[in-house]
């Protein structure tokens, strides 16, 4: 925090009083469920959005973004009087959404900071928004319960941003547990932790191609799953979502045209495969995992089409590499990373020989990390 604060006293010729965080995630399976109703198992990780703020006495938000070294103002009184764009858009949300809820708005300066890898399939929009609502709330001298606080981010990123994405990343960010994965069920929002094994780390491939969910692809594959609601429901009256189908239900769907038959057959087999992954995590068995996460990346790949060559070069070279017990897509595709699961003692040995991997297979360079299983969003006061 050490730069951060250094960063807003030279911006603004004094100290914060408020500092918070909020992580990315990698979701380890449970891929285009959400917004479905369905089931997913993401993890939060060490990397981070951090935002430096203090009150400033005038009607006026002023935000500095170290990422793109640029400003953005709006107005506490009517924070949606202007329209903003870019990643000025989602602070601004969000303070939208907490004036439209009742909150009284203190205008504060900020600058905002992290080391959160943008257009890498982590997060990074969810925990700017995460991270701006804690920091407005303590500006505002108010709480909302963190539940509340995740709605009301993906509100934003829905209906002020434009991105029609589910629920999970903003609950990711706000309700993770350190050393733990989050499953959750996106239609009740309900959720339980569920440990992670201390002998394991999680690893991040990051592809270098650099995705947007905003793209029309990620649009057209909820039309898809839309319409084939709309055909289930032609023939019958049970199925208000596909969170409603089970793999019983797959010789039925099998009858509708293509691309839908395999939308859904992705999404029925994908929320399957959630349960599978934690009951293995659960019962400490962790062999399964494997075939568990090539069964999604091929779903991914084949049956929803959101993977891309460097996706799958990417899987292939973490699986051939020393420690990994399980890898495959993490976020929304079209780009961004692969999830790994690595056996902590050969840690090093797999990032070296999955970068040479990915390098021998696609000629461009990957970037890799490795991660421990983070807590969500936190909360600060520094000095008066």
């Amino acid at each position: 925090m050490g730069d951060l604060l250094r960063m807003f006293a030279s911006r603004f010729g004094s100290g914060p009083t408020i500092l918070v965080r909020a992580p990315g995630r990698v979701n380890l399976v449970g891929e285009h469920t959400d917004y479905n109703d369905g089931l997913v198992l993401p993890v939060a990780i060490d990397r981070e959005v951090r935002i430096a703020a203090r009150p400033n006495g005038t009607d006026l938000f002023r935000l500095y973004a170290t990422t793109y070294d640029a400003w953005a103002e709006f107005p506490a009184g009517s924070p949606d009087r202007i329209l903003l764009e870019g990643w000025a858009r989602y602070p601004q949300g969000v303070a939208v959404k907490l004036a439209d809820r009742g909150v009284r708005l203190v205008a504060a300066d900020a600058v905002i900071a992290g080391d959160l890898p943008i257009g890498s399939g982590l997060s990074s929009s969810a925990a700017l928004e995460v991270a701006s609502a804690l920091a407005f709330e303590a500006a505002a001298g108010v709480q909302l319960a963190p539940r509340a606080r995740a709605r009301l981010c993906w509100e934003a990123e829905v209906q002020w941003v434009g991105v029609p994405c589910g629920i999970m990343d903003q609950f990711a960010a706000t309700l993770c547990r350190r050393g733990h994965a989050l499953f959750l069920d996106c239609r009740s929002q309900e959720t339980h932790h569920i440990p992670l094994p201390q002998d394991v780390v999680l690893a991040v491939c990051d592809t270098g191609v650099r995705r947007a969910v905003g793209d029309s692809a990620y649009a057209a594959r909820r039309q898809e799953c839309a319409a084939a609601i709309h055909w289930l429901q032609a023939r019958r009256d049970d199925v208000p979502s596909l969170r409603d189908l089970s793999v019983d239900d797959l010789p039925e769907v099998e009858a509708m045209p293509d691309p839908l038959r395999r939308r859904v057959r992705h999404v029925v087999t994908e929320n399957a495969r959630v349960i599978e992954s934690a009951r293995a995590l659960e019962g400490g068995d962790l062999r399964g995992l494997r075939d568990i996460f090539l069964a999604s990346h091929r779903s991914l790949r084949e049956d929803y089409e959101v993977s891309c060559p460097e996706l799958d070069a990417m899987v292939e070279a973490a699986l051939e590499a020393p420690g990994c017990l399980a890898a495959r897509m993490t976020g929304a595709g079209f780009g961004g990373s692969v999830v790994a699961l690595v056996n902590r003692q050969e840690e090093g040995s797999f990032l070296t020989a999955a970068a040479e991997g990915y390098r021998r297979r696609m000629n461009r360079p990957g970037v890799f990390f490795t991660s421990e299983a983070a807590a969500g969003a936190q909360a600060g006061i520094s000095g008066p």
